[in-house]
């Protein structure tokens, strides 16, 4: 916590003014100031004075001056204060809760001395100290005060906790004593609790602990039983006075002392339980501090002082603004205030545990507040200021909060819903559900207030999407689960949670009684539903109608109107419920019947008659019916039987009426005879409880009164007779038998026989008794009755019908007894195994047939399976011999053993199988080694050995496991294990199974995630040795951030990084630490290094001690001014070496001279001593002024300096005057003379010479004329004053001369003038060769200066026409140059037009030199780079022209490998069959050829392009000289490749024809000298593989394979030609440069390959034809006629073909065929275009019958 000083509210005397005591109201709204005049002054909580009021002595005889006021306190509702007095007195003051409310005292307590301190802590309880030591309570209710503790010793200051349930008082004997009210559970002592050294006048009870000062100036902090914790020593600090006065945050986290001029704060750090010392507060001149008074909300303290000031501080950690709306200041870290920017409201939030606040948030329309702590969870209400904190740890911040209850706050977390109460620091309850939709949960909590009803909350949620759950959230028990057919979308809860509404997604509205668990359907196709509030009445809409439940209790009752529109809400107030309908753009409102409403709220409040009398004036309705009903139910609840006969009446029920009405007249005849209330009377209790239906106790009503008869009668009357005989009975009636008789008659008359038979079997008549029950149906009774009564049994014919009755009712075993009992003992067999009583039927075959009993016992057990009884059937099974059933029953019935038992008696190979289900069991049991026997036994060694390793017996495990797992198994599995020991943290043994399998790497890695870093380091160390310095370095910096210092210190050292270690310890600001290992490894350098840095952070004197105790000061200030560290060289050097300031100043002035900081650095310029260094500062950065100013006032001696510069800047700004002006001012002549020289104004130097230096006058005229002499600047004047002389004189040649030396750079226009003179007057006045001796010194001179128009003229006037033209050429003005040649000099015409089109290339204008010379302009476009301008000029040329750059486009694209754009650019401009082309055709194809993936269906086109490309050059050829030459035969061998590449692509795009472009990738395989080997093989290859031709896709991709490794080794000779002997594949093929596919794609047919030749499924030999030789081949191997290729496939066309005659072309008449019906059934534009180029290629399609339209 930061102290921020913030306003004087109280300014000080000069004298003292003591402020005696100091108190913030805890509504934070007011702050009272008490000084040493008695008068108590009142702020606001802005610091505003608002009022005041004086107080008043014991008696005011004695004066004002008589007492000091001690101390005061407000009251805890803020409206009182208690003021403690010196002269033995505390009155209480009522200030009033407004500004300017009469004060008036409103309780006194005398007392027996002077009253020292006071705390208010409960509303009437004032707690004070007294000088004589006493510590009493004062009670404000009843005006008297009582005494707590007496510690006899004077008491000096009193203190609370933050709960303000206990007290400490500090007494002058250095005592402290502790007292509870209450002490909360914590179970802490009381009475005396310490013994401070010192008078404990700065007394603070923190909330971790207690923390006292004194005179001795020490502070220290006691645990909660006494001991010391902390000790703050500033005895030593001479500054320091002693404590005066301590405070204590209001969340006890922090504490101020006050002494003299200071305030030290304390902050409680919870990680470390320590308290932390915050940088103290010092006030110069402050004085010393009398009173401290903290703001309840925490965020101001006041400080009062001996001189009467008082001071408000700002205490804060940190304060940040939230969406610009709220002010969030946390004044402690369990305390948060947030203010409300626009209102200025404020709400304290606070951790009641103490715990820190780590985030605020304001949500739910900025209403709600919430925030988290490490532990807990706080939520607040910003309207009504209700504030929980609930215990929630570490939830991960996932939680999602709905606001839509103004009561409670809905927190959703993991699938669970937690509800908290504003105000309740108890989490009100949670349930586990998925759904967070706020219209799928409802709670209710007390909202509306309800008879005999106390805490009333509820809540309905959604278990499941068809499921509804209510609490009792008071209770904490589950009120109903209500299961659904459908997906509930809405539900909610009445008011008072008796009743839930729910709909589904078919839109049906339900009603659910919480009481009677009642679920109603009530509407249909519901759009709308909503309790109205404060009532029980429904509003739905369903389709067209509003729909209303005045009486939801009669959910039939429902009143409907019409409407249009949708409801779009529910709005009650001022008396008056309107639902509002949005009818299209309009909304409507219709109004609900109040007065129905009214009657539920009467209902509600138990009025019965006011509900009575309301439902009087209505008309009868269904609604109304509804009604009365409800209250009739109520009312006999109520026992208003008068009310109640009044609703039945209504309602038209005439019997209840009349019962009413008679049990209401004997009431009222009785509350008329006997007084009192008449419902009290025993009759009419009786008559209520038999209305209800509890007749029993009607009964006991009236054998209470021993009103016997009319129980009887009561009894007949419901034909009860049992009853009523029962009472008769009981009370030995005279009627009795009488009753029986009447019984027994109405009992048969009423069919009721078996009742009638009980009756005649209780008197003995066993034959009627039997009749009966066998009339009754109930055989079982008779067959008892039978069996037990001799004279029975031994009737045949009654055994009989009792036998089939039973039977007949399928009582099997009741039937078998009877026959039994007659001795029909198969009968009875039967009998007992039809009704599966097989003990018995046992029992009877061992006596009557012993050979049935094997047979029993196997059905026995399998009946005892059948029902369950797994552990009896076993024995069954034994007795039977059916040992498997027995062994399936026994695991069954784990009854392990005996099922090991009976299988190892098996000797049938069947039953191996059951050993697995038996050793699961031994093996969960963890009996390994039985389980192990019978896993081996089973045959299942894996699974025992699954169970050794879940079990972690890894030696048992191994021994099975080498005997059948893979290493790479058994390692797998000791991972897994080891993984699961290190979650179980056996980190142990998981290294040694990490260790068995070899992977250390995984141990190493468990050890750093668990933090055990020695085990990481042994690891690394052993199997990593290489990187163990990286190791420990990393663990370095890991252990530094978690604040493990030490260890860190060793990593680091270990690693050889002790710089490290220093920084660390450096930067956590353990200083010694960092000093020791500096001191340690790093040398004399890094040592005087840390020392600095040391010092530097203490600062002060601590800084000079500790350079002098390291010898070190003058190396610290030394490196302080280097590093630009001036404040701290300047403390050291006047608190040490006072001779360094001087140097320090000077080393700090030019710091602030480089950082541009003059004024600053002019300053320590002159205190360092050195003031011309300032002028010359300003100088340098021509601040004259300054530069001035200084320099007269600290160094006059530079003021001559200071002109001077001045001067000459104003020289370099050509300002003369002025810069004159300053050199005179400084005495500097010669200066000025200089500077007038050096910018060549030789007149004014001459002038400041003559005036000031005449002794140096002829000096710089000398020197003038040399000058002028060598700048030529006098000698053009003079030249031109001789030259006119000499013109005048007609001295003409000498003139030309002079004219001629005129040369001036600065006016060229003047050098041209004179130049022509001296032309003219040659030309003129001298002879022809000396003219021309002029002109060609002229004429130069004239380019030179770019002034050729002159330059030709004077050429042309002596008839030099070629260097005229050249002088028009040189200035481009090529039109004169022109007519010059052509009027004066024909023959120089070409001569100008050749320099033109030089001047035009040049000058790159090529348009211009189109017209010039259009194959200059051509090669200038192709130099360049732009093609399309040079073919569209070269196209308006001759075709020859045209191609030649066409031919230099081509060959320039294919060497930036762009191929495909030249093909374009001769598809665009034709195919000449020039010689010279030829190379660049074929390297267009090649290139093309060579291109990667062109063998898909997009590539058609491009093929397309070069086949009609390849056509039009042949048929060129064929028309050229070149028809029929080797060059004519190779192209059209490239065309015959063109088109199968073509056609190939064209088929992959159709389905039907992926073998004709199979066979074309096989045919094109002869052409291997063209394309590329691999390529041809490789799309060959895929081709038949994907066709099914296997063997040749085999032999295809192999030979593939093999041409990839010959181009890896450079060499084909080593390749293997053996398949492709006899065919017309050729052996002899160029070397590919690069291989055709990527390596992947290399791997994938390796792999292909060799899994083929593995399965040695496909032969390898190429298929054959009739011919005996290879399909593909054109020639045949034993014959070696050649046959034609099909122009479809490139397969030889053998006997079925289509003939091309006129070109000697042909086609297999399948292929051909083929390829029609496809192009024609697919109606492919690519397989249209192979045709037509086949119609124009062949001459026409022969007969074919296709069309291309």
């Amino acid at each position: 916590m930061q102290l921020k000083h913030l306003k004087t509210l109280l300014t000080p005397t000069e004298d003292a003014d003591k402020v005696t005591c100091m108190a913030w109201a805890p509504n934070n709204n007011k702050f009272a100031v008490c000084t040493s005049d008695r008068v108590v002054l009142l702020y606001d909580e802005q610091g505003e004075r608002r009022d005041k009021f004086s107080t008043k002595p014991l008696d005011s005889k004695y004066g004002k001056q008589s007492y000091v006021v001690c101390d005061m306190v407000f009251s805890p509702d803020s409206t009182k204060i208690a003021i403690g007095q010196s002269d033995n007195i505390i009155f209480v003051y009522n200030i009033g809760k407004d500004w300017g409310d009469r004060k008036a005292i409103c309780n006194k307590f005398v007392q027996t001395s002077a009253v020292t301190s006071l705390l208010w802590l409960e509303e009437h309880s004032i707690v004070f100290g007294l000088v004589e030591g006493k510590v009493r309570v004062a009670n404000t209710q009843i005006n008297k005060s009582s005494t707590l503790y007496n510690s006899e010793s004077c008491v000096v200051s009193l203190a609370s906790n933050v709960s303000g349930k206990g007290i400490l008082s500090g007494h002058a004997n250095g005592k402290v004593v502790r007292f509870f009210f209450d002490d909360e559970g914590s179970g802490d002592s009381q009475g005396k609790l310490l013994v401070h050294p010192c008078p404990p006048y700065a007394l603070a009870w923190g909330a971790n602990s207690i923390v006292v000062g004194g005179c001795d100036k020490k502070v220290m902090a006691y645990g909660k039983e006494g001991h010391i914790l902390q000790t703050f020593d500033y005895s030593r600090d001479q500054t320091e006075m002693e404590f005066t006065v301590a405070a204590t945050s209001p969340s006890g986290q922090s504490v101020v002392f006050g002494s003299f001029d200071r305030l030290r704060v304390f902050n409680w750090s919870p990680r470390r339980g320590v308290w932390d010392e915050a940088k103290p507060k010092e006030i110069l001149n402050l004085n010393t501090i009398t009173a401290l008074a903290w703001k309840k909300d925490g965020s101001r303290l006041c400080a009062g002082t001996v001189c009467g000031g008082v001071e408000l501080f700002d205490c804060c950690l940190r304060r940040n603004f939230y969406k610009n709306k709220f002010e969030i200041t946390y004044v402690g870290l369990s305390q948060v205030l947030v203010r409300n920017l626009s209102t200025g409201t404020r709400v304290s939030l606070k951790s009641y545990y103490g715990y820190e606040i780590e985030e605020v948030k304001i949500m739910g329309k900025d209403r709600y507040l919430v925030a988290h702590t490490s532990e807990t969870l706080l939520l607040g209400d910003l309207q009504t200021n209700k504030l929980s904190e609930v215990p929630w740890p570490g939830s991960g911040g996932n939680e999602k909060f709905f606001f839509e209850n103004e009561t409670v706050c809905m927190i959703f977390n993991a699938g669970e819903l937690s509800l908290v109460e504003y105000s309740s620091n108890e989490i009100l309850g949670s349930v586990r559900t998925e759904f967070m939709n706020p219209h799928l949960i409802s709670v209710r909590l007390n909202e509306r207030k309800q008879r005999g009803v106390g805490d009333n909350k509820k809540l309905a949620y959604l278990i499941d999407i068809k499921t509804i759950a209510i609490v009792d959230l008071a209770g904490g028990y589950n009120l109903a689960t209500i299961s659904h057919d459908s997906k509930i979308d809405w539900l909610e809860l009445n008011e008072t949670g008796r009743k839930l509404l729910f709909r589904d997604k078919k839109l049906r509205l339900h009603l659910y009684d919480i009481e009677s668990s009642v679920k109603t359907t009530i509407l249909s196709f519901c759009s709308y539903v909503q309790w109205v509030p404060g009532s029980d009445v429904v509003v739905a809409q369903n389709r067209g109608n509003l729909c209303i439940w005045y009486s939801i209790d009669s959910p039939e009752s429902i009143t409907m109107f019409p409407i249009k529109g949708d409801i779009v809400d529910l709005e009650r107030a001022d008396g008056k419920t309107d639902v509002i309908v949005t009818e299209g753009v309009n909304t409507v409102t219709y109004t609900l019947d109040e007065g129905l409403i009214e009657f539920g709220t009467a209902v509600d409040d138990g009025d019965y008659n006011r509900a009575t009398a309301f439902l009087e004036t209505l008309e009868m309705s269904s609604e109304t019916e509804a009604m009365w009903k409800t209250l009739s139910k109520l009312a006999l609840e109520a026992r208003q039987l008068h009310i109640a006969e009044r609703c039945f009446a209504a309602l038209g029920d005439v019997s209840t009426v009349r019962f009413l009405h008679q049990t209401n007249q004997i009431a009222n005849r009785v509350s008329e005879e006997m007084g009192g209330d008449g419902t009290e009377f025993f009759e009419v209790q009786a008559r209520v409880a038999m209305l209800d239906k509890d007749f029993k106790r009607a009964e006991m009503y009236y054998m209470e009164h021993n009103a016997i008869d009319e129980a009887i009668a009561m009894y007949q009357e419901l034909h009860m007779w049992d009853d009523s005989i029962a009472v008769a009975d009981a009370k030995g009636h005279p009627e009795l038998d009488s009753l029986r008789e009447n019984r027994y008659q109405w009992l048969t008359s009423t069919g009721q026989d078996e009742k009638a038979g009980e009756v005649k079997e209780s008197e003995g008549d066993f034959q009627g008794a039997v009749n009966l029950y066998l009339k009754a149906r109930l055989p079982t009774k008779a067959a008892r009755l039978a069996i037990s009564r001799p004279e029975i049994y031994n009737n045949s014919d009654t055994v009989s019908r009792i036998a089939a009755s039973l039977i007949k009712e399928e009582f099997y075993e009741r039937a078998g007894d009877l026959y039994e009992k007659i001795r029909n003992n198969q009968k009875a067999l039967e009998c007992y195994i039809k009704g599966g009583a097989f003990r018995k039927a046992v029992e009877l075959a061992r006596l009557a047939s012993p050979a049935d009993v094997v047979k029993l016992e196997e059905a026995w057990g399998d009946y005892l399976v059948q029902q369950k009884q797994m552990d009896a059937a076993i024995n069954h099974f034994i007795e039977a011999g059916c040992s498997l059933k027995a062994i399936e029953a026994a695991i069954a019935a784990r009854q392990w053993k005996k099922a090991v038992h009976i299988l190892e008696l098996q000797e049938d190979s069947s039953a191996g199988k059951y050993y697995f289900k038996i050793a699961q069991h031994y093996a969960s049991v963890q009996e390994h080694e039985v389980a192990e026997q019978l896993f081996v036994k089973g045959g299942h060694i894996k699974d025992a050995i699954d169970m050794y390793t879940a079990a972690g017996r890894w030696e048992e495990a191994h021994k099975l496991a080498v005997e059948c797992m893979t290493e790479e198994e058994v390692m797998a599995l000791y991972v897994s294990r080891a993984q699961e020991l290190e979650r179980d943290g056996k980190f142990k043994e998981a290294e040694r199974l990490f260790a068995t399998v070899k992977q250390p790497d995984l141990a190493i890695t468990m050890y750093k995630k668990n933090r055990m870093f020695d085990d990481v380091i042994r690891l690394v160390a052993k199997y990593h040795p290489d990187l163990l310095l990286e190791t420990h370095l990393h663990l370095a910096k890991e252990l530094e951030a978690e604040s493990r210092f030490s260890e860190a210190e060793y990593h680091f050292m270990e690693a050889g990084e002790w710089k490290a270690a220093v920084q660390m310890y450096r930067v956590n600001d353990m200083w010694e630490e960092a000093y020791r290992v500096a001191k340690s490894h790093g040398g004399d350098g890094a040592q005087q290094k840390v020392a600095y840095l040391w010092a530097r952070s203490l600062g002060g004197e601590a800084a000079v001690k500790l350079l002098n105790k390291f010898g070190l000061l003058e190396y610290a200030i030394e490196t302080a001014s280097n590093n630009f560290s001036f404040d701290f060289a300047f403390d050291l050097a006047r608190l040490s070496c006072k001779d360094k300031i001087p140097e320090i100043h000077l080393k700090h002035a030019i710091y602030l001279e480089d950082e541009g900081k003059f004024p600053e650095a002019e300053v320590e310029f002159v205190k360092a001593g050195k003031p011309k260094e300032a002028v010359l500062m300003y100088i340098h950065n021509k601040d004259w002024a300054s530069a001035q100013r200084v320099a007269e006032g600290h160094d006059p001696e530079s003021v001559s300096e200071v002109l001077v510069g001045q001067a000459k800047f104003c020289f370099e700004q050509n300002d003369f005057q002025k810069a004159e002006a300053f050199l005179l001012r400084a005495q500097r002549p010669e200066l000025a003379v200089k500077s007038y020289k050096d910018a060549d104004m030789w007149s004014d130097a001459m002038r400041i010479c003559k005036e000031y230096l005449p002794n140096k006058l002829s000096a710089l005229q000398e020197e003038y004329e040399r000058e002028n002499s060598k700048k030529g600047v006098r000698g053009v004047e003079a030249f031109l004053e001789q030259a006119r002389e000499w013109e005048q004189a007609g001295e003409y040649s000498r003139a030309v001369e002079c004219y001629l030396k005129v040369k001036d750079d600065a006016n060229i226009n003047l050098s041209e003038k004179y130049w022509m003179r001296a032309v003219e007057l040659s030309i003129k006045f001298l002879g022809t060769d000396r003219a021309m001796e002029v002109v060609h010194v002229v004429g130069p001179r004239l380019t030179q200066l770019r002034k050729f128009s002159s330059a030709a003229e004077i050429y042309l006037n002596v008839d030099l026409i070629k260097d005229a033209i050249d002088a028009f050429i040189a200035g481009e003005e090529w039109n004169k140059a022109k007519r010059v040649a052509k009027e004066l000099e024909p023959r120089y015409e070409d001569y100008v037009d050749q320099k033109y089109k030089e001047h035009l290339k040049g000058q790159g204008k090529v348009d211009s030199l189109v017209d010039v010379d259009v194959v200059a302009a051509l090669d200038m476009y192709a130099e360049r780079g732009q093609w399309e301008k040079c073919l569209e000029t070269a196209s308006k040329q001759n075709f020859k022209i045209l191609h030649k750059y066409v031919a230099l486009y081509a060959t320039q694209l294919i060497k930036d490998g762009d191929p495909v754009k030249a093909l374009q650019l001769y598809i665009q401009h034709g195919a000449p069959p020039n010689p010279q082309n030829f190379n660049i055709y074929k390297r267009l194809f090649l290139d093309i050829i060579n291109l990667p993936n062109t063998d898909t269906p997009e590539s058609y086109h491009m093929w397309a392009d070069l086949r009609n490309f390849l056509q039009q050059l042949s048929e060129n050829l064929s028309r050229s000289g070149e028809a029929n030459s080797r060059a004519h035969e190779d192209f059209e061998q490239l065309l015959l490749i063109a088109h199968y590449c073509a056609t190939r692509a064209a088929a992959k795009g159709v389905e039907q024809l992926a073998g004709t472009a199979a066979k074309l990738s096989v045919s094109l395989l002869r052409h291997t000298e063209l394309i590329p080997a691999d390529k041809a093989f490789y799309e060959a290859g895929l081709a038949c593989r994907e066709v099914g031709w296997g063997n040749m896709a085999f032999i295809f991709l192999n030979h593939f394979l093999d041409l990839c490794d010959a181009i890896d080794e450079g060499s084909l000779a080593a390749l293997d030609h053996s398949d492709f002997m006899d065919t017309d594949i050729p052996f002899e093929v160029p070397i590919p440069s690069k291989l055709c596919v990527t390596d992947s794609q290399r791997e994938q047919i390796r792999d292909w390959v060799l899994m083929v030749s593995m399965d040695n499924r496909l032969e390898q030999v190429l298929p054959q034809d009739e011919r005996n030789s290879y399909e593909a081949s054109l020639v045949a191997s034993n014959t070696g006629l050649r046959s034609l290729p099909c122009v479809l496939t490139g397969y030889p066309v053998l006997r079925n073909k289509v003939e091309f005659s006129p070109v000697g072309k042909a086609a297999n008449k399948d292929d051909w065929n083929k390829f029609l019906m496809a192009t024609k059934t697919t109606h492919s534009p690519e397989c249209q275009d192979v045709l037509k180029f086949i119609n124009q290629w062949c001459g026409g399609l022969g007969a074919s019958g296709f069309s291309f339209h």
